[in-house]
């Protein structure tokens, strides 16, 4: 079996990039990530039209109708140049969640808005990811929810959310709803909006299919797609390191001439190859081999997720003092792939999923 890139996916990773590298720069990831500036709208409307946000939803509704690896490619891209939109939420999650679990009449109210970016969707699923707090879950009666919801992703400028409640159920919520709040708060990642929701007899649309195993493939492409930004961030922190070490200097040599520098960065591109044939396996089990995506992707996320961690040190070493300081920037893809760790199921979750999932533990 050959998981080399198609023709047609290594053209939709090439335009992403190239618009990636043209609309994204260090200067105004900082400002966002200050908070001296929203998320921004230019970007958003240039990916909007390589038609990033319609990826995986069906023609029918206006999207590209394409699979789970074309929307990893586009992922690492997104991690190389810490692009801050929203993706993981708005882009794969919740149009999934109506594409599984929605009746016609849902798919009809809400793809087609989605595929265009008209709409954007938060997404609140943590909880059945990366495990329960006992003062946040969410419970659901004759389609009214009340609890907590933490770690919504993508709810910057929300129009609904699609959310999980403590039985595997699906609903969307406007966000405008009547007993809904929404809390935002700041993360390792600046460049990320989350939330956390608090419902009081809030009324919901139940998406009429959803359940348990629904939410689990949710979750499994949200997991994909983490671990694919984070492949994409890690390369970006290795390409800086070679690119600093062959500009620095020390006693009159680059520091690129050093043999422990060199081992270092090769270290650092010998860890994250693998990573890739894992997060791309991975996307191909989610659309080709369903009995297989959950132990894949488990696997995939929990590896990338160590390695990333090892790069991400790696690198900032190489770069000494100045790897701490904003003006170089490298903090930026520090702090993405650290939150990525940690969202839906950091790697010891992880690790005992797989192992359940192959019968070592009950």
């Amino acid at each position: 079996m050959d998981f080399a890139l198609s023709e047609e996916q290594i053209m939709i990773q090439d335009s992403f990039r190239r618009t990636l590298e043209r609309v994204s720069d260090t200067d105004q990831i900082r400002a966002i990530s200050n908070g001296k500036q929203a998320l921004d709208a230019d970007i958003w409307q240039e990916l909007v039209q390589l038609g990033m946000a319609g990826l995986l939803i069906p023609e029918a509704h206006g999207g590209a109708g394409l699979g789970l690896l074309e929307a990893a490619v586009v992922a690492e891209e997104l991690g190389r140049s810490m692009a801050p939109v929203p993706y993981v939420g708005t882009a794969v999650m919740a149009p999934l969640a109506i594409m599984l679990a929605g009746n016609e009449a849902q798919k009809q109210a809400w793809l087609p808005g989605l595929a265009g970016g008209e709409l954007r969707l938060g997404v609140a699923v943590s909880a059945a990811a990366s495990g329960t707090r006992r003062d946040a879950t969410v419970t659901a009666q004759d389609q009214t929810l009340n609890g907590k919801a933490m770690f919504v992703i993508d709810c910057g400028d929300a129009d609904a959310y699609v959310i999980a409640d403590d039985i595997g159920q699906l609903f969307i919520i406007k966000s405008d709803a009547d007993g809904l709040s929404q809390e935002c708060f700041p993360t390792i990642d600046g460049t990320r909006s989350v939330a956390q929701l608090t419902l009081n007899n809030v009324h919901a649309e139940k998406l009429v299919d959803g359940d348990e195993d629904t939410l689990q493939r949710v979750i499994d492409a949200g997991r994909i797609i983490m671990a694919a930004e984070t492949l994409g961030a890690g390369d970006a922190m290795l390409v800086q390191s070679v690119e600093y070490a062959l500009q620095r200097k020390q006693f009159d040599r680059l520091i690129g001439s050093f043999q422990a520098v060199k081992h270092m960065c090769a270290e650092m591109a010998a860890e994250l190859q693998p990573c890739r044939g894992l997060i791309w396996y991975a996307a191909y089990a989610f659309d080709h081999l369903p009995g297989e995506v959950s132990l894949s992707t488990a696997l995939a996320k929990s590896h990338t997720d160590e390695v990333g961690r090892m790069v991400a040190r790696t690198a900032t070493e190489v770069h000494g003092g100045m790897g701490y300081t904003d003006l170089q920037g490298l903090h930026f893809w520090f702090k993405r792939i650290g939150f990525n760790r940690a969202f839906l199921g950091g790697p010891e979750k992880l690790r005992a999923e797989a192992a359940r999932l192959q019968g070592f533990v009950s």
